[in-house]
């Protein structure tokens, strides 16, 4: 009888095995796709980034010099609102 069982097990254990290995290829082809979107968003980028002519201010060979004591002129901008707030 129990050679009966085991055999019964087996099967369930063989179709659960092969649910994970379907979720776990499925995992992978989503994380693969990721990776690719982002590695070419990066590329784009970075092709944006030296396309892009610098600024006297961070360019040493344009004779401009970059004060780090300097903030940003920019006003910070504000947190956005959480619709549980009421505006008084």
């Amino acid at each position: 009888m129990p050679a009966q069982e085991l055999s019964e097990a087996g099967k369930y254990l063989a179709g659960a095995f092969g649910v994970f290995l379907v979720l776990l290829l499925i995992y992978i082809a989503i994380m693969a796709s990721k990776l690719s979107r982002m590695e070419r968003e990066l590329g784009e980028l970075g092709e944006l980034a030296e396309r892009r002519p610098p600024r006297a201010a961070d360019d040493p060979a344009a004779g401009g010099e970059r004060d780090e004591t300097a903030g940003d002129e920019r006003e910070p901008v504000s947190a956005p609102r959480s619709s549980r707030e009421t505006v008084k």
